[in-house]
């Protein structure tokens, strides 16, 4: 988060410890989760296309900084006092550092009904696609209310992700379902990509670019960028002045990645 300065995340502003916690001091955003307003009933379509131009923007530029989210859902993302959606908990996230030599990310994680199949098939996969079908359930829980992969046995559910089998609401409109089938694409070699969502024409309407706020406010010098994708969690929260994390761990403990 550190690495990440973008109208559409929620900003990290201090990491502070003390003998026993590590505290994140980190923007409020104070409208509650995307999850609270869908489970009132489904979103008209143009505030559904809003929050999804402003997921896509966010989502696009952690990409373009080698961050991925891994956890993309209504819960982890929030809503401001102002209508505008802000993205959330990164603690799933992973960054360049971690793709193994085969160029994939191999972790399985992630929130059952959100996560594409790929990354339950424990063969590898490219963390941008697995964000993109994660954005492709949100956009299509906004639209309908519903989940579009969904099954009280677990087993049954991924066998409905890995097949695709889902069903539009009727009330979808031709170009949004033709965008969603693009999204939820079991096959990442030919799911849509961010460049191409941002083209499409049922995404396009209305849209604007979004600046991110690297120029107005930089949290990381651009040179220490590529140095901070490679380090893990414990090596970034030292960062932070005057901190020293020792007192935290006993005598010859180690933490192992």
């Amino acid at each position: 988060m550190r690495m990440l300065r973008h109208p559409y995340i929620v900003k990290l502003h201090e990491v502070m410890a003390t003998k026993t916690k590590i505290y994140f001091v980190m923007e409020y955003v104070k409208g509650g989760e995307l999850f609270q307003q869908v489970s009132k009933g489904r979103l008209p379509e143009s505030v559904s296309r809003k929050y999804f131009q402003q997921l896509m923007s966010a989502i696009g530029y952690c990409h373009s900084r080698g961050v991925y989210h891994r956890d993309l859902k209504l819960e982890n993302v929030l809503i401001d006092e102002n209508g505008d959606l802000k993205v959330s908990d990164f603690g799933l996230s992973a960054v360049t550092g971690q793709i193994r030599a085969d160029g994939l990310l191999h972790t399985l994680c992630g929130t059952p009904s959100y996560v594409a199949p790929e990354v339950f098939m424990r063969g590898g996969y490219d963390g941008a696609t697995a964000d993109v079908w994660s954005c492709g359930v949100i956009l299509f829980v906004m639209n309908a209310a519903y989940l579009p992969f969904y099954d009280s046995n677990l087993m049954m559910m991924y066998k409905k992700i890995y097949d695709g089998e889902f069903r539009f609401p009727k009330w979808t409109s031709p170009d949004l379902r033709l965008l969603l089938s693009r999204l939820l694409d079991t096959n990442p070699a030919t799911r849509i990509t961010v460049d191409e969502i941002q083209s499409n024409s049922w995404f396009h309407k209305g849209h604007s670019m979004i600046i991110p706020l690297d120029d107005e406010l930089t949290v990381v010098k651009r040179e220490e960028q590529d140095k901070l994708m490679a380090l893990n969690a414990f090596d970034i929260i030292s960062f932070g002045s005057g901190l020293n994390l020792s007192a935290l761990f006993d005598g010859e403990s180690s933490i192992r990645n």
